[in-house]
Order: C-alpha cells, then structure tokens, then sequence
C-alpha cells in the first residue's frame, strides 16, 4: 500500500523551504505550518493582513485608521480606511532612499539581441521625466491614462509615472485592432494614450500608432496622444493632438514628487473578456495590489532583492502590472524581452532564461509544452543552473508536461513548481507552498486571507474527491473593487450566483492529501453518464497518450444521452490519423471507463487561446454548435474558430 509521503511527487529541500520568505513569514508571525497560517487569516484577517502589510515593509505616508470596513458589505470591502500612499513609494522611492540606486532594475532583450539594462535610479529618471511630461499636457490624479505599448523598459517607466501622479492605468494589449482599442478606452473614460508607432514581431515591423489614428475617430474623449518611437516606422502626426516622445520629455526633470494618494485610489483598470457581453473592467487599487502582490509573490513565490524574474508576456495583460509590483516590492530586477516566445529560435525563451541569469521563471503548461516540444526527446541544451523558482498559472498542467518541466528544467526538483490560479480580479485563489510537497498540477491549498472553498450549488463545502466551484468566503484585499462604471454587472458576475459567496466561475476538488486541484471554468462543465466532472481530467488521459500536443473536451447535445463528449485534438507532426482517432477513444476508456467514451474525436491544426495562453473552450463548442463566438478581441488566433467549424462540417457531413 502506498503511504501518504510516497503518494506525493515533490517534496521541498530543506534549505529551500528554510530560507523561504513563506518560512520568515510564519516565524515573523509564530506560526509553524502553511495550514495554521490559512486558520490564521481566516479566523483574524485584519491581523492577517496588517501582518501582510508589515512583512513586505509597504509604507504610507499616512497611516491607515482601519484595516477594512465592511459596512456595505463583503462586494463592497474598503482598505487601509483613512491611509495614503503610492505604488511608487514602495516599488521605486524607498529603494532610491535606502540606496540601492546602482541595483539593476530591468533588462530588455530585443529579437535580434540587443541588451539594454536599466538600475533603480535609471528607471527613478525616467519615471520622474514621464511624470512631469503627464502633467504638463494636463493629466491629473484620477484621469485614466491608456498605454498601447510593446513590452520595453519605457512601458514600465511610464507605469509607475502615471501612479506617480496619481492617475489610473488603462493597460492596452499591443496587438489589439482599433474597436478593441476604442471599446476599452472608451469604456475607462480615458483622456490619454501613450503609444509607440509600432513593436517587432517575428522579425516584422508592426505598426501600432496607425491602429490609434484608425480608431480616433470613435474616441471622442481622448484629448492627447503621446506617441514613443520604438520599431524606427515612420507616422503621421496630428499637430493638435499628438506629440512626440522627445517633444513630450523635452526640459523635464530627473525629480518629479510621488503624490500622496488615498489608499483605495484605483491604480489599475484591467479588461477581462467574459463569455459574453463586453470585456469587463476590473479595477485595482494602490494598497490591495501591492498587498495581494506581496502575497502571492514575495510570500508564497519567494522574489527576492537578488532575484531576476522573467515572465514572458505582453504589457496588455495583468502578468506584467503584477510582475512589475511583485519584483519591485522586493527590489528585485526583471527581465523583458520584444516579440514573441519561440522567435528567432523555438527555444528562446530557455536561452533568455541562460542568457539572462534568470533565478524567477514563470510559464503556463501551454508555453512548457512548447518547450518540451522543441526540445524534441532531448534535454534543453541551456545552462538553467541560476534557475531557483518556477512560477505557474492560467491553466490546469497535465502530468507528461508537468513531469518533463521537473525534471529538465526543475534539475530533477531541486526547482519547485510554485502552482497558482486566481483571475485578473484577485490574483491567486489557490497556490502552492514551498513547505509542502506537491503533486502533479495540484496546489497546496486556498490562498489565505480569501477564505476560498469548494462548494455545491447551495453553497455547501463538499468533501474531498468531488468536484465543485471555487468560492471565495472572505473579502480579500486584492479582490477588484467592483468593475470600471459597471457596479450592477458586478454583482451580477461574482456575487449573485451564490449569495454571501464570491463565486470564481472555475471547478475545483481536493484529495485524500489535502491538494487542491482546478479543474477548468465551470462553464465548461461536462455531464457525462450522470456525473460532473470538468474537462481536464479527459484531457490529460489524451494527452497521456504521447500522441497529441493539445486537447479541448466540450459536451454537445445528444438526442439519447442529453450530452455527449467531443474531443477535439491537435495531433503531432508525422501522425497518420486514420486509425489515432480509435486509439484516442480507447485511451479515454481505459483511464476513465466506457462511461467516458468520446463520441467522436476531431482533428485540427490549432486551438483557440486568449493573450494568456489559456485555451478557450467556449469557443471550440461554439464552432462545433455552429453559434455566434461573441467578443474575440482577446483572442490570440481568432481565425482558428472558422477552421474548426469548417472542418466540423466536413467530419460530420453537415452544411451551413
């Protein structure tokens, strides 16, 4: 029989758990265990959180009268009641003041190689100069400043020099089209844009300032467009309403003051696509993002001042606000680099890791599939040797990948795989802790301070080994603050599903173990034989096979069984196809039983997946019911949805 400690796959070396920021964290607050701790800050959680506030040293400059006033109830939570106090007093002036000026602060890497490096006071200069240039065009603490802007070290300077003002971020993905742009911008109320007049993808200049002109003319609110030269394309500019960049910093200073704003100003107003409806606007404050990036990764993903992080994504998306926070919270430096993972090589990202001493490496499954792939059956050929922590989320792993990451990049775990999974509206709501040991794809729990559970459709807890939705029971402090205009939606979208509950909208269990596991959102919620389940676990048996690189399992309407399985998989190169689809079903019986047979197994050449490298679900099932997809502005290959549908019809023999 197996014991419980040979049941788990990973188990943290003692001097890494030792000198974790999680262990100083539970002595600085005399706790032992990751699960006292959750106790703790559910039992006490304004102690919990001062004790937050007080271990990653988050300054104000005016002390906050109250924790957290909940008098309007737990959707409407208020924070660090009566404080004020600046993101930029705690990610930038205070290492600037404690002399950590010559400490570096960024690194950027260009597709064709070229390094540029930035120290602490080098990014204080420039975040000051873009200050100063903010106010003098007339932006002021509340306006909402939209930044369409390619991941460099100008996009996090100019970042931290609207919160330096006090004025609100309105992150803009740089691949967006005009609508997308115009619906976001229009619906944050924002009266300025910074932009480039392009970013460098795959080798091509591609123009970003043109999408800007395009959808002016449906942004009646914008009153300036400031516009940075980054990819040498030459645009038009309109005398009455854009300037340059050097025009815009031209005589402004290297000093600029932080303002002291009110602890609960928004700081950040970041669109999430639903699945349906307009994207919805979720809304950040300068002591619940810094509180809640503390947490998630200076406690529980262990940045430290020495470490580099590097998280490859796109300055549109809440990865890079958190990373930028996380890191610099913990005067850490991170690591950016121009385009996309797999150019000029396959392999890039493990060479940026070398190439850079990266120690903090985060990644989705779908991006640690491409590496495996690339890496065909061989070992990465990089020294990952400075490599200390993994960070992962926005999807459920599956087991191979999970496996092969531990042991070629992991160095066989000595490298833990710190789990994640939350939302753009609250950070993490289940993580994994660096005392405990872990199993594949599984978290060690709830995030504290967020009361989360696993609940039936009344709101019950239920036991370990069924699946359920993951539910928040408590306010948290980083939880969004409401939605940007939209309060009714808000409610209506976390709030109402399960009263007294946030409700997350993905499916989660937990073991015999004590590890949690999500499962994927519950709109994609399978019924089969009678039992809920959700898609990841089909999944993963397909994956299991060696013979797919991805899979999406989504129920269609069966006219005997009311739903039946579809699994539609992308199969590897050099596969002959015609007799895989009977071996794939067989897999599934094996694994799961005939219960779970898929009714028909559909090959194509890609999957839908949004910015984050998420696959989306909703949008494979839309394809195969042949419905409208709905909003697909965040959608990274939006063509794909077409080709499945098409070659849906052929599988079947239907016609539009």
């Amino acid at each position: 029989m197996t014991s419980q400690s040979e049941a788990y796959r990973w188990h943290p070396p003692h001097e890494l758990a030792a000198r974790s920021n999680l262990r100083a964290f539970l002595d600085f607050q005399g706790l032992r265990t990751y699960g006292e701790l959750v106790a703790f800050s559910n039992r006490q959680p304004d102690a919990f959180w001062r004790a937050v506030l007080q271990f990653a040293d988050i300054r104000f400059y005016r002390p906050y009268d109250a924790i957290c006033d909940l008098s309007r109830g737990l959707p409407w939570a208020r924070w660090c009641v009566g404080g004020t106090t600046n993101i930029v007093l705690n990610c930038l002036d205070k290492h600037i003041e404690e002399g950590r000026g010559d400490a570096v602060a960024i690194v950027w890497e260009a597709e064709d190689g070229q390094v540029r490096e930035w120290t602490y006071a080098q990014l204080e200069r420039h975040t000051c100069r873009i200050a100063a240039g903010l106010s003098r065009i007339g932006c002021q603490a509340g306006d909402v400043v939209a930044l369409y802007l390619p991941t460099v070290p100008e996009a996090v300077a100019t970042f931290l020099a609207a919160a330096k003002i006090g004025a609100v971020v309105l992150p803009l993905f740089s691949g967006f089209g005009a609508e997308s742009v115009a619906t976001r911008v229009n619906a944050a109320g924002a009266r300025f844009i910074v932009c480039a007049d392009g970013t460098r993808r795959r080798g091509k200049a591609i123009a970003m300032k043109p999408v800007i002109d395009e959808a002016m003319p449906s942004m009646p609110g914008v009153e300036r467009v400031v516009v940075m030269r980054s990819a040498g394309i030459e645009v038009r500019l309109d005398s009455r309403r854009d300037i340059a960049w050097d025009d815009f910093l031209a005589g402004t200073p290297d000093r600029f003051p932080t303002a002291h704003v009110d602890a609960e100003a928004p700081l950040l107003v970041v669109y999430t696509s639903g699945t349906t409806g307009l994207p919805k606007g979720t809304v950040h404050t300068h002591c619940g993002f810094q509180a809640k990036m503390a947490l998630d990764y200076v406690i529980f993903n262990d940045v430290k001042h020495s470490d580099r992080w590097l998280w490859m994504s796109d300055f549109g998306w809440f990865v890079v606000p958190a990373k930028i926070a996380g890191a610099f919270l913990a005067g850490a430096s991170i690591a950016l680099a121009e385009g996309v993972p797999d150019y000029p090589a396959s392999d890039r990202l493990l060479q940026l890791v070398s190439d850079r001493k990266v120690t903090v490496f985060g990644m989705s499954p779908t991006i640690a599939r491409m590496l495996r792939a690339a890496a065909g059956s061989g070992k990465p050929k990089q020294d990952l040797s400075a490599l200390r922590i993994v960070i992962s989320g926005g999807e459920p792993w599956d087991t191979p990948t999970w496996q092969w990451v531990m042991e070629n990049i992991c160095g066989g775990g000595a490298v833990p795989i710190l789990n994640h999974c939350g939302g753009t509206e609250m950070g993490a709501l289940v993580l994994s802790s660096l005392l405990d040991p872990m199993n594949p794809g599984g978290f060690s729990g709830p995030a504290p301070g967020s009361g989360a559970d696993i609940v039936d459709a009344q709101g019950r807890s239920l036991p370990p080994g069924e699946i359920g939705e993951l539910v928040m029971r408590n306010a948290s402090m980083g939880t969004t603050r409401g939605l940007w205009r939209e309060p009714e939606r808000y409610i209506e979208s976390y709030w109402s599903r399960i009263p007294g509950m946030w409700v997350q909208g993905d499916l989660a269990s937990r073991d015999e173990l004590g590890i949690w596991y999500v499962h994927g959102r519950s709109d994609d919620t399978l019924k089969i034989a009678g039992k809920r389940m959700g898609p990841t676990e089909i999944e993963t048996a397909l994956l299991l096979s060696g013979d797919i690189s991805e899979a999406a399992a989504v129920g269609v309407p069966d006219p005997i069984k009311g739903s039946a399985l579809v699994c539609v998989v992308v199969p590897r190169p050099g596969l002959d196809t015609a007799l895989l689809g009977e071996r794939l079903k067989q897999v599934v019986i094996q694994k799961l039983g005939t219960s779970h047979a898929p009714r028909d197994i559909l090959f194509v050449h890609e999957l839908p997946r949004n910015r984050t490298n998420k696959l989306v679900r909703r949008l494979v099932r839309n394809a195969l019911l042949d419905e409208a997809p709905g909003d697909l502005s965040s959608i990274v290959n939006p063509e794909v949805v077409d080709r499945i549908r098409a070659r849906w019809r052929e599988h079947t023999g239907t016609t539009a």
